[in-house]
């Protein structure tokens, strides 16, 4: 078992985008998730989930520019390694893309330190996610429950400009699907009415519950074969780069500044 003290330092990301292969699902599975001699598998993998990331940050911040606006975005990926702080199995990898070094720090000047530090803890803000398992890949934004500034701020902004704004942006991304926390009942984007997103802000309580718009292509074992597809990795990166209205009409931000009720 490694040390509580071991530090995790983020691997370099491969030189280009690389397909995913079989043994990168089957690593993750039981009970090869637990062995340790499977680290280096896992860590092929978390690599290509890096560039990956690293690739739709570069798509991110040039549309941002582009229209005028800017996104201060950092990269980061999971442990490819069972330890204690994954209960001793890699299940589940992912990269994560979220608010960067800058942005932080000036939210931490409107908070003040005490509060702002609940933000240095990469969960603890909106991120778009591309991640994998056994059976499947996936690509998201989520507000975890414990980030509850995005999460205030999305419910204030619905409360104060109505839901067509955010409706519309939903439905923008057929395959994908609004979850609320780990409820069973979810909303189809594309097909979201705005009296199904009432019901679901009625239930949405920040600091509560999460809020997750996810996409997941199956890949089982034995039928992985689409997923292996040399072209799935820039897919990803395209699938993540669309989530981007979502994410700056959400989270917090001079852009998007309503956490306190009301536009400053």
């Amino acid at each position: 078992m490694e040390s509580r003290k071991t530090p995790d330092v983020e691997p370099k990301p491969l030189a280009a985008l690389a397909a995913f292969e079989e043994g990168d699902f089957h690593a993750l599975s039981s009970p090869l998730c637990r062995d340790p001699q499977y680290n280096d598998r896992r860590l092929a993998t978390r690599r290509k989930l890096l560039s990956i990331a690293n690739a739709a940050l570069e798509r991110l911040s040039a549309d941002a520019a582009s229209s005028g606006g800017a996104l201060d975005l950092a990269v980061r990926t999971s442990l490819h390694n069972p330890t204690v702080f994954n209960h001793m199995q890699v299940k589940r990898m992912w990269a994560y893309i979220c608010r960067g070094k800058k942005e932080k720090a000036r939210i931490k000047k409107v908070l003040g330190a005490e509060l702002g530090k609940d933000l240095d803890a990469a969960y603890r803000n909106a991120y778009f996610c591309v991640a994998i398992d056994d059976s499947a890949l996936e690509v998201s934004l989520k507000i975890h429950p414990d980030a509850w500034f995005d999460g205030q701020n999305l419910v204030h902004r619905t409360t104060k400009e109505g839901f067509a704004i955010w409706l519309a942006l939903l439905n923008s991304t057929p395959g994908y699907r609004l979850k609320l926390d780990n409820w069973k009942g979810e909303w189809i984007c594309g097909q979201i009415t705005s009296d199904w997103l009432r019901e679901f802000f009625k239930y949405y309580k920040p600091g509560e519950l999460g809020l997750a718009v996810e996409r997941r292509w199956p890949a089982p074992a034995g039928a992985r074969g689409a997923a292996l597809d040399p072209s799935v990795p820039a897919q990803l990166v395209d699938e993540l780069r669309a989530l981007a209205p979502l994410y700056r009409y959400a989270a917090w931000s001079q852009e998007s500044e309503f956490l306190f009720g009301q536009r400053s």
